[in-house]
């Protein structure tokens, strides 16, 4: 079967639950952080919301706040934990120096590279991290290779706030430097369509199985 024959793939893709890093607005980047309680809940919630919802493999970033969000979907899909596959394209965004850091003290340390962060500009990096451009390309790239392998299938897509935030611009064919208007927050339902042409949007943002105020990502 040609690549263009490809029946479409259905996609849910989410947020990993909440991080104290999250809470604190502490840049993650590919630092590998836990769940907090709160992101445990968001997790089970998540996992009960799509429980009923078909999906057969589930993809995750191998950061440990991801994978443990995709082990609680497998839980309640009926799916084995080593079924979970595991692949370093869903990662966050490389944030190079910024991480570890909270947005106020990358404002005092770097401002002017605070403000093109900001702005996002497409070709710039913080110092050994990675351009808006560097990871649409690395989304767009594991996104693809993922699905052609799913023809007709469903399957749960389990990353971060900036990979999401690239499925959206992908889906809708908004530039990254577009202001973001769309939330991202932890453990939200959100649904693409993957052809061989591209994502397309088939709802964004589901939070009604977790309570009211989730938390968003505001910066990815």
């Amino acid at each position: 079967m040609s690549l263009g024959a490809l029946a479409p793939v259905r996609i849910t893709a989410v947020r990993h639950g909440e991080t104290a890093w999250n809470v604190d607005t502490r840049i993650q980047g590919q630092i590998d952080i836990g769940l907090n309680v709160r992101g445990q809940w968001q997790a089970q919630q998540l996992g009960a919301a799509l429980a009923e919802r078909g999906i057969g493999h589930i993809y995750t970033s191998d950061l440990a706040r991801a994978h443990h969000t995709a082990l609680a979907i497998a839980e309640h899909a009926g799916i084995a934990p080593h079924a979970v596959a595991l692949h370093a394209g869903l990662r966050e965004r490389a944030f190079g120096v910024f991480e570890g850091r909270t947005h106020a003290e990358i404002e005092t340390r770097w401002p002017q590279d605070a403000l093109r962060w900001r702005q996002r500009v497409p070709d710039w990096a913080p110092s050994g991290g990675e351009s808006p451009l560097q990871l649409r390309k690395r989304v767009s790239t594991t996104v693809a290779q993922i699905a052609a392998n799913h023809p007709g299938e469903h399957i749960a897509l389990v990353a971060h706030g900036g990979v999401l935030d690239m499925l959206y611009r992908l889906a809708t064919g908004q530039a990254v430097d577009a202001v973001r208007t769309w939330e991202l927050g932890n453990c939200a339902i959100n649904r693409l369509l993957w052809t061989p042409q591209g994502l397309s949007l088939v709802g964004w943002a589901d939070s009604g199985h977790l309570e009211p105020g989730v938390r968003d990502e505001t910066t990815a």
